[in-house]
Formats: C-alpha cells, sequence, structure tokens
C-alpha cells in the first residue's frame, strides 16, 4: 500500500490534491454536523454575529480559498507549504460549497429546498476531483514499465469511453446518471441507450417528429420519478438536513 501510494500519489505530485479532496469533504460533513446541531438548539456551537451581522460560514471559506490558492500557486506540488496550503484550500472550498445555493440565489436559502442544491454542487465536486485523483494517467510516474502503460493506457481509454457515454446520457436529461457514469465505468451507458427525459436537448430534437417517442418517454419519466422520489428525498435529508416547510399562501382576496 505504501508503495503504491508513494508511486501513484506523491511520485506524480497528487499529494496536495489529496489532502485537498479529504480537507474539502471532512469540513462540509464537519459544518453540516454543526449547523444541525445549531438548528436543533443542541450543543455549545451557535450562529456567528458581529453587530447584529450574521456571519455566514461562506465569508471564512473564502479567505481561506483565497490564502490557499494562491499559496499552492506559489508553493509547487511537493514539500510542506503545498500540503498546508491544499488543506487551507480544501477547507476554505467545502465552506463555500456548503452555500452554494446562497451564493447562487443571493438569498439565505441554507434550509429551503434551492438550499438542496449546495449538497449536490458538493458531491459533484468530490466526485470529480475524486476522478482526478484516482486516473492513472502516467505523467509524472518514472520508469513505467511496458504492462504498466498498457494498463494505464486502458484505463485512460475506458475514461475517455465513459466520458463519452456520459455527455450523451447528459443531453438526454439524465445529469446524475452522467456524473455516476463518468466516475463508474459503464453506468452512463444505462441512461445513453434509453429514452430521453421530456425537455431535454435529444427529446425535442429527436422526437420532433416522434409522438409515440414523446409520448413514452413522458410515461418513463413520470413512472420513474414517482418510484424514486421518496428515496431521494430521504436520501437528501440526511445528507443535508430536511428543509423547512414552506408558508402556506393565501388565495387572492382571502387573508
Amino acid at each position: 500500500m505504501g508503495h503504491w501510494l508513494y508511486r501513484n500519489i506523491v511520485e506524480p505530485g497528487k499529494l496536495p490534491l489529496l489532502l485537498a479532496l479529504a480537507s474539502f469533504v471532512l469540513t462540509f460533513v464537519i459544518t453540516r454536523v454543526i449547523v444541525r446541531l445549531i438548528r436543533a438548539g443542541k450543543g455549545p456551537f451557535g450562529n456567528v454575529k458581529a453587530g447584529g451581522l450574521h456571519i455566514h460560514h461562506v465569508v471564512p471559506g473564502v479567505v481561506l480559498t483565497v490564502i490557499g490558492g494562491f499559496g499552492a500557486v506559489a508553493s509547487g506540488r511537493h514539500g510542506f507549504g503545498a500540503a498546508m496550503f491544499a488543506v487551507l484550500f480544501g477547507m476554505g472550498a467545502g465552506l463555500v460549497l456548503d452555500e452554494f445555493a446562497l451564493i447562487l440565489h443571493l438569498d439565505d436559502v441554507y434550509w429551503t429546498e434551492d438550499g438542496r442544491k449546495s449538497v449536490e454542487v458538493v458531491v459533484v465536486t468530490a466526485a470529480l476531483v475524486g476522478l482526478v485523483l484516482g486516473g492513472f494517467a502516467p505523467f509524472g510516474v518514472n520508469d513505467l514499465s511496458d504492462e504498466e502503460l498498457q494498463d494505464r493506457g486502458g484505463v485512460i481509454l475506458t475514461v475517455a469511453a465513459n466520458f463519452l457515454l456520459a455527455l450523451l446520457a447528459l443531453s438526454k436529461g439524465k445529469g446524475r446518471t452522467a456524473i455516476f457514469g463518468v466516475i463508474v465505468p459503464f453506468v452512463a451507458l444505462v441512461g445513453a441507450v434509453r429514452l430521453a427525459r421530456p425537455g431535454s436537448p435529444w427529446a425535442k430534437r429527436a422526437y420532433r417528429r416522434r409522438p409515440r417517442a414523446r409520448a413514452r418517454c413522458t410515461l418513463r419519466a413520470y413512472h420513474h420519478d414517482r418510484r424514486w422520489m421518496g428515496p431521494r428525498r430521504r436520501l437528501q435529508d440526511w445528507i443535508g438536513g430536511k428543509p423547512d416547510p414552506e408558508p402556506a399562501r393565501s388565495l387572492p382576496g382571502r387573508r
């Protein structure tokens, strides 16, 4: 394990990326635990305020990201400085993306349905960085044998094929399948060969003169959403917390 870690992570200069990813995920998890304790009124934690102004954790996140990013550019890929700035950058990115929905909507939507976008962005970011980290590209690794070059070449071709299938699945409106298809081999093949979702670019172009195909894709999307909506929401609630109920809207003319 130590030899593999040195040869595939340390030698190619990927150790800062590994540290950044680990600190990114750990910061996100710890932040979510703390804010959920604050929401429940448990533990010693509380909101940070300055003169009545609520300081969101995206603020220190931006500061850490700036320090870590510029420090990483200045320090290179090896040494203690590179590792330290990578950790700072990962921590800052975790704090910033945990409030991605706030930045997107310019509103405090942390505990709303729109706030779920933050969790989705964090998961996608961690998955893509993990894909880059786990890539078996031969660049930066010295004295590769012919067998190692062949193995790494096969992995690169597989990743490229998965990426093309993921693009096809994405054009069919299947974003989650496309994302996991980039990471897990041939998962995107399922989304690529099945019917597109209604309203997707593929459906608008390929089913424009095929009413039966449009009806089939609409029916399949309805049954799929009905089957998986409950488990998907429970998983999102478990990761990011259950959103606050939306206030009831009164009908026009009523109070």
